[in-house]
């Protein structure tokens, strides 16, 4: 059973998002937070494998959450999958960058909503792939003041990580990686936790980051 907490400081969203999640036969809902303190308490005291965070709450936001509970080692296992009312937030891409498994809008049909849920639980893929491209391709194209080049970090990496990572970046699944390198699923799924451990990234979603800000994809060659 997939545990979540529903994080939103509007309580008729999160009935709905209750009343949705709990008509799913492997998903509960384990606690519903008002702000993103509570958020990053309930995760804790509930063990959740999901926190379906909104990011405009008063107090702490669900960007600050969000980084508390990528930086908490207690927290580990716990994936965020962010609520916005527009695919073209900023907030979002920061939110991707603090650690964040990927995003939603919310008028997402209820049942791409559930399995995204899964599928963040799982971590097995970077959620709505095409959507979040286009919000980064969209935010990375804009100057960033302070923004340190990423390349440095990637000198770790060999020559197939770097073409694994690329595609990644673009938004393929591993078995779409495999096609294209011409290796079994494995081996990509192999390479891309390879690459995972050597960044020090939590997920997918850090690895589209990571492969823009070093400039191996570029806005609109996604």
């Amino acid at each position: 059973m997939i545990r979540v907490v529903v994080a939103d400081d509007q309580p008729l969203i999160r009935i709905g998002l209750r009343q949705l999640i709990e008509s799913a036969e492997d998903i509960e809902v384990a606690a519903e937070a008002r702000d993103g303190a509570d958020a990053v308490r309930l995760a804790a005291e509930t063990r959740a494998d999901v926190v379906l965070m909104d990011i405009r709450m008063p107090g702490v936001d669900g960007l600050e959450a969000t980084r508390r509970i990528s930086a908490a080692e207690d927290l580990a296992g716990v994936k965020v999958l962010i609520l916005t009312t527009f695919e073209a937030d900023e907030y979002v891409y920061e939110a991707l960058r603090a650690g964040a498994s990927g995003f939603l809008v919310k008028d997402t049909d209820p049942g791409e909503l559930l399995q995204a849920v899964r599928v963040v639980a799982r971590g097995d893929a970077l959620l709505s792939p095409a959507i979040t491209r286009r919000l980064i391709a969209d935010i990375v194209s804009r100057p960033r003041s302070g923004a340190a080049p990423s390349r440095e970090r990637l000198v770790r990496l060999t020559q197939r990580e770097l073409e694994v990572l690329t595609l990644v970046g673009t938004g393929l699944s591993n078995d779409e990686i495999a096609a294209r390198l011409f290796l079994s699923p494995l081996t990509a799924k192999t390479h891309v936790s390879r690459v995972l451990t050597k960044l020090g990234a939590r997920d997918r979603a850090q690895l589209v980051v990571a492969a823009y800000e070093a400039g191996l994809v570029t806005p609109g060659s996604a």
